[in-house]
């Protein structure tokens, strides 16, 4: 049977080294799960694998897209499945890396169902937007939905928007409809978790972030300043930096909003990942030959 190993945990923790060695090991391919990698102009603020990394196992779905492109879940979830059909030929083994718990879900579980709801809807959510700001969307949706509230990426306001117009258009919880239908996939899934103490997630985070402005990422975030708007750039990283830009902010505080927003976000991730009581955890130091015999006794 087809195996689908797949590696999840909080950002800066470690993922792609342990995807690049397993890859190595079973001599497979790395599919990206990581929903900002796919953005070719993103590419400090989104931690891209480096030239080393890519050349050490074949990736895909890394910068195959323009942030001008409308690329969403449900489109990953079939380019996903109709690359791995591709991959499964050649290898019964393959990868997949990426703290994105929603397209990774989409690939292994199936992208859920959602009803129709009333496009008046999303304008006057848009309207509150724009008149009171995302704290008051933030505020209705963890009334109505507390569970999406601490799983999605809450300072994301298409994705606020979206979880509200289904509670609101429907009368039912955004969460409800989440993981209710069950796809049936030609491979199986090994999920494999990367976890430390807070305190490590958090200082990794603050180091990666350092390390991102040192590389470059003031100058890569103006030049994408122009089309601050646009779905793809409502990211951690960049976002706050187009506040310094509009003169809301100073730049040592954007730069601190950055690190604090990204640790919010690893918290979320830990969230969304401990909901599968199947995955298996590892210490973010564990040894990778540890991890690999656990994987191929499982495969066994």
């Amino acid at each position: 049977m087809n195996t689908l190993i797949t590696v999840v945990g909080p950002t800066a923790i470690g993922k792609t080294a342990l995807g690049i060695k397993l890859a190595q090991h079973f001599k497979s391919d790395i599919i990206s799960s990581d929903s900002r990698q796919f953005y070719k102009e993103m590419n400090i603020g989104t931690a891209v694998p480096d030239k080393e990394e890519l050349a050490a196992a074949k990736h895909h779905f890394i910068q195959n897209r323009s942030v001008f492109e409308n690329y969403n879940v449900g489109s990953f979830e079939k380019d996903a499945l109709q690359k791995l059909d591709e991959l499964f030929k050649e290898n019964p083994i393959q990868i997949m890396v990426g703290g994105s718990g929603l397209y990774v879900d989409a690939v292994v579980k199936g992208f859920d169902y959602f009803p129709d709801v009333d496009p008046k809807i999303r304008e006057n959510l848009t309207d509150e937007l724009n008149t009171y700001g995302l704290p008051s969307l933030q505020k209705r949706l963890k009334e109505l939905d507390p569970i999406t509230y601490q799983t999605i990426a809450i300072d994301n306001p298409h994705r606020v928007i979206r979880a509200l117009e289904i509670c609101i258009g429907t009368g039912s919880p955004y969460s409800s409809f989440v993981n209710k239908v069950k796809k049936k996939r030609n491979f199986n899934t090994i999920k494999v978790g990367l976890r430390a103490e807070r305190d490590i997630i958090y200082d990794r985070i603050n180091r990666r972030v350092d390390i991102m402005m040192e590389n470059g990422l003031l100058e890569e975030a103006k030049v994408l300043y122009p089309n601050k708007d646009l779905n793809a750039l409502q990211t951690v990283g960049y976002r706050e930096l187009f506040q310094y830009f509009d003169g809301n902010w100073k730049l040592e505080f954007a730069v601190s909003e950055i690190k604090k927003n990204t640790r919010r976000f690893a918290k979320r991730q830990l969230t969304w990942f401990k909901r599968d009581e199947n995955t298996i955890w590892f210490d973010y130091k564990d040894d990778f030959s540890t991890i690999i015999s656990s994987i191929s006794e499982l495969i066994k």
